[in-house]
């Protein structure tokens, strides 16, 4: 089908983890009501985002995938015949945790799932203590109402992953995020940092002609210390907003999109035929030396 409703669910989280799966379970069914096909959740959402401290109590909210969030989650996408986008706090095995999103399809099966490929490390985003970098490559996953991509929050950052991804044969680009404002900065900054979040992703549209569609928490976190800055939209492909959500209300938002567009941006703005694939090859090495 040409055109289809994604729904973002930009929202708030607490410390229970049953609390937010019931959250998420009922903006679901609030999505679905309003007509939406496809449903993406924020990065991590059955939980506050842990990453702000190095912990090793946050590896208990970790589970299996498929497992207990998944199977709630598959029975509500039935019911309602929507495809779910849900990140999870992976537990693989005894020592080896992911950063995992997965994908149950509009008739509650299990479709499969992504592993975040870039880990970061700083200042109230410790991931890499808990986050053993993906290893299934990058993915795309063919529901019953498109087939697209799932990256999740600083894979935002590398056209690599976007490019990849879009050449697999994905039709929509979905971010699931967690991304904030430290409270001490000042104004500027934060509008900085938000328009190059924004922007690089709204790029990725552009150079693969496809629609992106990044879905962020709010609220704040870490004693007030971090306010996730929400801000959720839906790009077409070539970078123009359709949607963009509030810095920091909850919302449950449904985004009619056109897949057709992207033939017909990649028609009159041919950026994947004139691609020079002979000539990239430099692009796997860390760094280019002069000598």
């Amino acid at each position: 089908m040409s055109k289809v409703k994604v729904a973002l669910v930009q929202v708030s989280c607490v410390a229970d983890k049953q609390s937010n799966l019931a959250k998420a379970i009922e903006k679901i069914k609030e999505a679905a009501a309003k007509g939406a096909q496809i449903v993406c959740l924020q990065e991590l959402f059955t939980s506050l985002y842990f990453c702000d401290v190095e912990d090793y109590e946050n590896f208990k909210l970790a589970e299996a995938i498929p497992g207990p969030s998944t199977e709630a989650i598959s029975k509500v996408a039935a019911e309602h015949n929507v495809v779910v986008i849900a990140s999870l706090f992976e537990k693989r095995t005894q020592g080896i945790y992911h950063n995992t999103t997965a994908v149950i399809d509009a008739d509650g099966t299990y479709v499969g799932k992504y592993r975040k490929m870039h880990i970061p490390d700083d200042p109230a985003f410790y991931e890499k203590f808990y986050f053993t970098p993906g290893d299934l490559g990058y993915k795309i996953f063919k529901t019953k109402f498109a087939t697209f991509g799932v990256l999740i929050c600083w894979d935002q950052w590398y056209p690599e992953a976007a490019r990849i991804t879009s050449l697999m044969g994905a039709e929509i680009l979905f971010y699931p995020t967690a991304i904030g404002w430290a409270t001490s900065q000042d104004e500027a900054t934060n509008n900085e940092q938000y328009n190059a979040w924004q922007t690089i992703q709204r790029s990725h549209a552009v150079a693969n002609g496809v629609h992106v569609v990044s879905v962020n928490r709010v609220g704040f976190e870490q004693d007030g210390a971090m306010k996730f800055w929400g801000g959720s939209f839906v790009s077409n492909p070539f970078g123009n907003l359709i949607y963009q959500a509030s810095h920091d209300t909850e919302e449950t938002t449904v985004v009619e999109i056109d897949l057709a567009k992207t033939d017909s941006y990649r028609t009159h703005w041919p950026f994947m035929r004139d691609r020079r694939i002979d000539s990239y090859q430099p692009i796997t090495k860390r760094f280019i030396d002069e000598d």
